[in-house]
Order: structure tokens, then C-alpha cells, then sequence
């Protein structure tokens, strides 16, 4: 980059920092997990420690809500599901697009196969029977 003061043109040495995109919410929330995960206990299932569901809206101005009181077992079935559905509605729109919207699609499909991946994953490591 180029820098003129008084008519002299000057060599910038130093790049601007890059931009954060960082989400402070999201560092947040990613720090209370990674503190719960180093104070539990090692042989007790995560997942059936965690506190079944409390009641609220769906989303935003949603007219649905989530039922109180649902096990995180429970709640992670329908949530495979719906990753499921994700999936299959972003391929769909794949073969439509072109460009970069086939590309950012591309990358929603990838994103929701990775989602739903971890899910299943939590879902069948706590079906596991006992060793």
C-alpha cells in the first residue's frame, strides 16, 4: 500500500490488521461449554447430565415453541431429523444454481452434513451399551 504526505509518496510497511469477525456472543457461549466439559465428571454420559429443554419460541417471531421438560436425547432425534431435511432441500437447490450461489450452497449442504454428522454421533455414542 501506498501512503502520500506532502507530495511524498511513502511505502507502507505495515498491513492494516484484518478485520474480526469474531462473535462475542459465540466466544462466549464457546467458553461456558469448554468450562462445563473440564469440571464434568469423566464416567458419567454427558449428555444424559445435561437439563432437559426449557420452554420457548422456536425462533424469532416464531408461532411455535419448544416443549418444556424434553431429555437432550429426546430433543436431538427431531433435530437430526430436521438437519436431515437440510440437506436434502439444499441439494435440490444446488442442482438450480450456478455460480457462487452454487458454491455458498455447496457449503451450507457441507456445513449441515457436518451438524448432523456430530448430532449422530452423540445420539449413538450414548446408546452404546456399557463395556
Amino acid at each position: 500500500m501506498v501512503a502520500s504526505c506532502r507530495g511524498v509518496t511513502h511505502e507502507k510497511i505495515v498491513p492494516d490488521p484484518p478485520i474480526s469477525r469474531r462473535n462475542a456472543d459465540h466466544d462466549h457461549a464457546n467458553e461456558v461449554v469448554r468450562k462445563a466439559l473440564a469440571h464434568h465428571p469423566v464416567n458419567v454420559s454427558l449428555i444424559a447430565a445435561l437439563a432437559p429443554t426449557a420452554a420457548g419460541p422456536a425462533g424469532p417471531d416464531s408461532l411455535f415453541a419448544v416443549r418444556p421438560g424434553i431429555s437432550a436425547e429426546e430433543a436431538l432425534v427431531p433435530v437430526s431429523m430436521l438437519l436431515k431435511a437440510a440437506e436434502e432441500v439444499s441439494d435440490e437447490i444446488t442442482e438450480h444454481a450456478s455460480g457462487i450461489e452454487r458454491g455458498l450452497i455447496w457449503s451450507l449442504v457441507h456445513s449441515v452434513e457436518m451438524a448432523r454428522g456430530v448430532v449422530e454421533a452423540l445420539l449413538d455414542g450414548n446408546r452404546r451399551s456399557p463395556s
